[in-house]
């Protein structure tokens, strides 16, 4: 069977305008709110391995990136990965799973592309 998970923010109003466009209500998606169930390490790592890695998963515009001041520091892939399992904002959202395809966050182009594959 097909895996089709969204994993957003119910709080979020961008991901209420994506989740309304590309009329995933009606498509048959699993739903995670990360805000009541945060992505598990298992989830993270499989995905992680299908993006070439946890970097492309990370929100750089978390309000907590600006507040540890992360942007001054280099961080490894590992320590991307924990502060992603550790603190749900800092996963990039929406992460939209339609089969083999992996969309990350609200970029026009990314939505764009969404729109196109999932019929």
């Amino acid at each position: 069977m097909m895996v089709k998970k969204i994993y957003y923010l119910s709080t979020c109003d961008t991901c209420k305008k994506i989740i309304a466009l590309l009329d995933l209500k009606n498509k048959n998606f699993e739903f995670q709110d990360l805000k009541f169930k945060n992505i598990s390490e298992n989830e993270l790592n499989e995905i992680a391995t299908r993006v070439g890695g946890y970097e492309p998963l990370f929100s750089k515009t978390a309000r907590k990136y600006k507040e540890l001041n992360l942007k001054e520091k280099k961080l490894s892939e590992t320590e991307f990965k924990n502060f992603i399992l550790n603190e749900y904002t800092f996963l990039k959202r929406p992460v939209i799973i339609f089969g083999e395809n992996i969309f990350i966050g609200n970029s026009k182009n990314t939505i764009e592309q969404a729109n196109k594959t999932i019929v």
